[in-house]
């Protein structure tokens, strides 16, 4: 894709799998036409996983070249929890955080998508002092390094933080290297937070409350996903595209939204079988362009 035409629309794309190799997601990703994709940089169901080979980094690269997606981002382990209370635990979350931020730079990957954390009945105030406390020993093990932290929005399930704007600006600001970090929304996590952006107006405030407390700026990413439940739930169970509570305007809207050109918008729905779920999402997104 040409730089004009990533500025004159947003890019979509998918979740991949990694399978047979991290090289295998690109191609994926082609077969599917995706304009940008998401990935593990490891098995999600493990802690630990060995160093690419020379031969992976090198296939990753050079498929990334000939499939023409450029725009990449990954997503840490779900069995990471930067704001663990069991310092046990938050020092395996951060070493674990660590290795994935040391993968995507050896792929040139720029931004590591990850939930903030859960204080698992801490309280929020020391559940937001835990999780700035791993951030900053992860900027402080990977200075030098270009990928960077994207924080996502969180549907606020369970002991989950970063559901709220102001919440996930509180985070920002205990960071003490906070330049570093960047955002990630996702529309289902959004609105099951309680974000009604299903309307012309409640989209409008959304992103006007957003850009008050963290800045527009700092999004580099959106997650596409559809409701299973209703607005205000606080549930995190994602629908495909206008089969769920959002159904497809909000979608529309965020694609013509001209702030967000240019930015990776990602599918992580089930793919379905030879993932036609997934193709059918995006088929659905490019008839709403």
């Amino acid at each position: 894709m040409s730089k004009r035409a990533s500025l004159e629309r947003p890019l979509l794309g998918a979740h991949v799998s990694i399978a047979g190799g991290v090289g295998e997601a690109l191609l994926r990703g082609r077969e599917l036409g995706c304009d940008c994709i998401q990935i593990f940089t490891k098995s999600s169901r493990q802690w630990k996983a060995r160093p690419y080979t020379d031969d992976e980094v090198k296939a990753f690269k050079r498929n990334r070249k000939e499939t023409g997606i450029e725009s990449i981002i990954a997503h840490d382990s779900y069995l990471l929890n930067l704001g663990a209370a069991d310092e046990a635990l938050r020092k395996k979350s951060v070493a674990a955080f660590i290795d994935e931020l040391q993968r995507c730079e050896a792929l040139d990957v720029p931004y590591l998508v990850t939930h903030p954390g859960s204080h698992v009945g801490a309280g929020e105030d020391a559940g937001i002092k835990t999780i700035a406390k791993s951030i900053d020993e992860a900027h402080r093990a990977c200075a030098g390094l270009r990928v960077q932290i994207a924080l996502e929005i969180t549907a606020g399930q369970g002991t989950n933080l970063g559901y709220t704007f102001q919440q996930m600006a509180r985070i920002f600001g205990a960071v003490k290297e906070s330049e570093r970090l960047r955002l990630c929304f996702d529309t289902e996590h959004a609105f099951a937070a309680g974000y009604d952006i299903t309307t012309e107006d409640g989209y409008r405030r959304t992103f006007e409350e957003l850009d008050k407390e963290i800045g527009l700026k700092r999004i580099v990413a959106f997650h596409l996903n559809d409701s299973l439940k209703p607005l205000g739930s606080r549930v995190d169970r994602h629908e495909h595209i206008g089969k769920g509570y959002l159904g497809k305007e909000p979608f529309r809207r965020l694609l013509h939204d001209a702030r967000f050109f240019g930015l990776p918008m990602c599918l992580e729905t089930d793919p379905g079988a030879d993932n036609k779920d997934i193709a059918a999402d995006l088929k659905t997104l490019r008839g709403l362009l």
